[in-house]
């Protein structure tokens, strides 16, 4: 009978309960299931993480997997969750709430960098894992000198989460960012002769940004301008 996926989460944990002993002894672990699937995902995206693309790599059959994840939805939870619990977590210390918060999105930031598939990923059944819980604790203690009732603190982690996850997707490797820098100047005059008068603001506004970030966006400057926006916001609340 296949274990729940909350019993496959907290696998590790003491109470967890002890797997069955009928049968003969798994070649792979899940955890070594969950890790080969991790470097297929870093690899090569979600697209690659196929069980039967796993069941080669492990040398083991493609039901031999499904006795250890139930399925690839539930191989995707676990994936995401061994990715949280495997964070570095250091101590805030004395900081302020301000540079609490910012370790926090930029630890994050780092995080969907290193495994961008996490962007593509929305299963809110990742809430339930250990590494996950472990990581949300965390995290809410960087906005505990603001003394925010519980729902509000949701709140404000979640609106600094949801510009994290934003920008992440804005960094995401673009193959012709060098080719739009390269051609940046004869496009925009050749849509200059275009455009005319018509849209002014337009015109002017992205005329000196284009010229000062050679192309129509800049997604570190974004991030930057958003992240202390985002303090800024938060301040309201402050006590």
């Amino acid at each position: 009978m296949p274990r729940s996926l909350i019993d496959l989460l907290w696998r590790e944990h003491p109470s967890a309960p002890a797997p069955g002993t009928r049968g003969p002894r798994a070649r792979v672990s899940t955890s070594a299931v969950v890790d080969a699937a991790l470097g297929l995902a870093d690899a090569n995206g979600l697209t690659a993480v196929t069980v039967r693309r796993l069941a080669a790599d492990l040398g083991v059959s493609p039901m031999s997997v499904y006795t250890h994840v139930n399925s690839r939805d539930d191989l995707l939870v676990l994936m995401v969750d061994a990715v949280h619990a495997r964070m570095e977590r250091t101590s805030y210390g004395r900081l302020s709430w301000r540079s609490r918060v910012r370790r926090v999105a930029d630890s994050n930031l780092a995080l969907l960098r290193s495994h961008p598939w996490l962007l593509d990923l929305t299963d809110e059944r990742t809430a339930l894992g250990p590494g996950t819980i472990a990581k949300y604790d965390h995290e809410l203690a960087s906005l505990a000198p603001l003394r925010l009732a519980p729902t509000t603190c949701d709140a404000a982690l979640t609106f600094v989460l949801d510009h994290v996850r934003g920008a992440a997707r804005a960094l995401r490797p673009d193959p012709r960012a060098g080719e739009f820098a390269q051609h940046w100047p004869q496009w925009s005059e050749r849509l200059a002769t275009y455009l005319g008068d018509d849209h002014p603001l337009a015109q002017s506004v992205g005329a000196a940004a284009g010229q000062a970030m050679q192309g129509p966006s800049d997604p570190l400057l974004a991030w930057e301008f958003g992240i202390t926006r985002v303090l800024d916001g938060l301040a309201a609340l402050a006590p």
